[in-house]
C-alpha cells in the first residue's frame, strides 16, 4: 500500500507520532505497558491457559494488574475470554487470530531483547 492509497483508506490517520489518531502511536501505546506483552507471551507458550495458571506463570504480576490487563487485552481483540458456567467458575484464555498474528512481532523483539539485554542493561 503506497501512502497515497492509505491517506485515500484512513483519511483521518496520518502515519505521524505527535498525531492523536496515529496507528503506529496507539497500537505502541497499547504494547507498552509491563504485562501485555508478557502475558501474550505466555498464551503462545501455553495454548488455552486459565487464570490461576497465568497468576502462577508470571509470579510478580498482582492480582489486580493481571486481571486489568486481560481486560485491556480482550477488548483489544488480541485474547479470547471464554467463560463456562459451573461452579466454580471456570474461564480460560486464548490468543485471537488477530493476537496469533501479532506474535511473530513480539517474538522479534523478544528474541532481540535476549541478544542485546546485557548490552542495553549496562
Amino acid at each position: 500500500m503506497t501512502k497515497f492509497d492509505y491517506k485515500l483508506k484512513y483519511p483521518m490517520r496520518e502515519l505521524d507520532p505527535l498525531y492523536p489518531t496515529c496507528p503506529i502511536r496507539n497500537i505502541i501505546n497499547r504494547m507498552s505497558d509491563k504485562w501485555s506483552l508478557l502475558i501474550l507471551s505466555t498464551l503462545q507458550r501455553n495454548g488455552v491457559m486459565r487464570y490461576k495458571e497465568l497468576n502462577a506463570a508470571i509470579p510478580d504480576i498482582s492480582q489486580k494488574m493481571l486481571s486489568g490487563t486481560l481486560k485491556r487485552l480482550e477488548a483489544d481483540k488480541l485474547i479470547h475470554r471464554k467463560m463456562y458456567g459451573e461452579i466454580p467458575p471456570r474461564v480460560e484464555y486464548t490468543l485471537t487470530q488477530t493476537g496469533k498474528e501479532l506474535m511473530p512481532a513480539v517474538n522479534m523483539m523478544v528474541d532481540w531483547a535476549l541478544a542485546h539485554f546485557e548490552e542495553i542493561t549496562q
